[in-house]
């Protein structure tokens, strides 16, 4: 699948770093580099078997690097529609080279459009970085 031609972001974060792009009907779904902080190559993705509908906080993937796994987690409810084929191939340490960009993990289709519960805009996820 070829990387989205996001042409204006509608990006928001959840608290534990993941990020979630809302394109119309459906969303991109992604890591951010700071949960990837000190991870030098991805050796493995595994994407979980999936129900239809998926709530905010279940595990869509995990990444491995060695010893170390890194889960990344769905925003908000709804169903997956396709994972980022690049993550499937040798191109898949584009997720530590633009994790806000080329790297998103899933295309989802959210259950509710405007339900943004939980998330932080991409303002208090800056300040809420700045504290650390």
């Amino acid at each position: 699948m070829a990387t989205p031609n996001l042409i204006k972001r509608n990006i928001y974060y959840t608290n534990d770093h993941e990020w979630i792009d809302f394109q119309g009907s459906v969303a991109y779904v992604g890591v951010c580099s700071f949960k990837l902080s000190g991870i030098k190559e991805i050796h493995r993705i595994n994407f979980n078997e999936l129900s239809d509908t998926i709530n905010p906080g279940e595990v869509i993937c995990s990444i491995q690097f060695e010893d170390y796994q890194i889960q990344a987690h769905m925003p908000v409810e709804g169903k997956i529609i396709s994972f980022n084929d690049l993550l499937l191939t040798e191109e898949k340490n584009v997720l530590l080279q633009q994790a806000e960009n080329n790297g998103w993990i899933a295309l989802v289709a959210p259950s509710s459009l405007n339900d943004k519960t939980g998330l932080l805009s991409p303002e208090e996820y800056q300040l809420r970085q700045t504290k650390y």
